[in-house]
């Protein structure tokens, strides 16, 4: 198989300079797709425009975790166990693996879920704000409860089968191979079309990183790409004085947002034989039949 890419814009809807950033980047066909925070405050404003113009690639961006001081929303079920003192949502993932009530997790989804669709968008897969289902902050899981939404609701779903071994963060996790092989083959028996591969990098500002390191970082990932389907994510941010003055590390979304309108990026994707493709591409080719006893054991982890 070829080597093909998604380029998913993540956190579309957090505040005005990333909706701005986002929508560019959309309107000139620079990124596959991006997945939309029904949680947050700038929520309607992307909302709006994506149903206007019909836009096709936009998915949906499980939000359970509510990291900045300066930006906070709370759940749109207000159960408790979703949010802090304050009623928005756990700061960090580790909170919210520790206190989350899996009813009420399942409850916020639909809740997530819902909101986009009743805004005239048609969903067209769904991903993880902070990695929050994943379990890497204390080992509790909530993948099986992500996978049985993304059967229900007939959408793809941000996870892969097989690890790159360049990446960053994942290359960084011990004894990975095994849990992700169990999820891959839930994701199986419940129908969920997944990626081939997932590629990541470090959110936040590294020590003596520049614009031109960390182009040339994304770039050497397109030369090494493996074949099959990968997918990365970018947080891109247009220069904004507000964006700049509460949001930590607001200079690498800058780079994000510059970077997807280089013409080197652009050059390299053409030189290194990557095609750009969406999770249009994921839901026709990497679908795999359903197996309907897998539902029983879903359906007991959910009433946890």
């Amino acid at each position: 198989m070829s080597r093909k890419l998604i380029i998913n814009c993540d956190d579309f809807g957090q505040s005005t300079a990333m909706n701005q950033a986002i929508m560019h980047l959309l309107e000139e066909g620079k990124v596959s797709s991006a997945t939309m925070m029904a949680v947050a405050p700038g929520f309607e404003e992307a909302a709006a425009w994506s149903a206007r113009r019909r836009q096709p690639n936009i998915g949906l961006h499980l939000t359970l975790t509510s990291e900045f001081e300066a930006l906070r929303w709370g759940s749109l079920t207000g159960d408790a166990s979703l949010q802090d003192e304050s009623g928005c949502m756990h700061k960090t993932v580790r909170e919210f693996e520790q206190k989350a009530r899996t009813r009420a997790v399942a409850k916020e989804l639909d809740a997530q879920y819902e909101r986009v669709k009743k805004a005239g968008i048609t969903i067209s897969h769904i991903d993880n704000h902070m990695g929050s289902l994943y379990g890497v902050a204390t080992g509790r899981s909530m993948l099986p409860l992500m996978f049985w939404k993304a059967s229900r609701w007939k959408v793809p779903a941000r996870f892969f089968r097989y690890i790159f071994r360049e990446d960053p963060l994942l290359s960084s996790l011990s004894s990975i191979e095994r849990p992700v092989a169990r999820a891959a083959a839930l994701a199986d028996v419940l129908g969920v079309p997944i990626l081939d591969y997932l590629l990541s990098h470090p959110f936040g500002l590294q020590a003596g990183e520049t614009y031109d390191s960390f182009k040339r970082s994304i770039i050497g990932k397109l030369y090494r790409l493996p074949s099959g389907v990968s997918e990365t994510y970018f947080h891109p941010g247009r220069e904004d004085s507000w964006m700049m003055a509460h949001i930590p590390n607001w200079e690498k979304r800058v780079w994000e947002f510059r970077l997807l309108f280089d013409d080197d990026l652009a050059y390299a994707m053409q030189d290194a034989r990557v095609e750009l493709v969406d999770y249009r591409y994921v839901q026709e080719k990497l679908r795999r039949p359903r197996i309907r006893s897998g539902f029983r054991l879903v359906r007991e982890f959910v009433r946890k």
